[in-house]
């Protein structure tokens, strides 16, 4: 118990909480409306047509669906933009404060990176797996989770000072 009241257990107790609060927030409220995830996965599907197109590939794109030739397409379902990956982000700006500023700037770089990853694994699932949307769900959030995790060490790593002090 001692642990749970030291600096470090204080703050995964704090990234914790902020990403159950964010995670049921986005499973009560924002999944079942869709909105949301509506607007942004038809945009990664657009985007990552987009790329595909300028790398010389025959795409098509409608909605939530992006193909490659004469494939059946990937479908990108609701749940698998990355949204509930921004949550753990901010849980980690907050369990791991610095400046406002920093924290600010942490979240930004990070929605962008954790929206790169997503498009990025769309247009991998798109050349390679055209049938394969389910699977797609499950890597896609693997791909958003690494990115927070690597924006995590960036920053618990290279925001501290005393860098003896960080226990991982």
């Amino acid at each position: 118990m001692r642990w749970l009241t030291s600096d470090n257990g204080i703050s995964l107790l704090k990234i914790t909480g902020i990403f159950l609060l964010w995670y049921l927030i986005y499973k009560l409220w924002l999944l079942p409306d869709g909105q949301v995830d509506h607007w942004l996965t038809t945009n990664i599907v657009s985007v990552s047509a987009g790329i595909l197109q300028m790398l010389d590939y025959e795409v098509y794109a409608t909605g939530k669906i992006i193909g490659v030739g004469e494939s059946g397409g990937i479908y990108l379902v609701n749940g698998s933009s990355g949204i509930i990956a921004v949550g753990l982000l901010i849980g980690v700006v907050i369990g791991f404060p610095k400046t406002w500023m920093s924290g600010i700037s942490l979240i930004t770089v990070g929605i962008g990176v954790i929206y790169v990853a997503d498009i990025a694994h769309t247009i991998i699932f798109a050349i390679t797996q055209p049938q394969g949307a389910d699977m797609m769900v499950v890597t896609g959030n693997y791909m958003a989770y690494i990115s927070v995790i690597f924006l995590t060490i960036v920053w618990i790593y290279f925001g501290k000072k005393n860098r003896a002090s960080v226990v991982m």
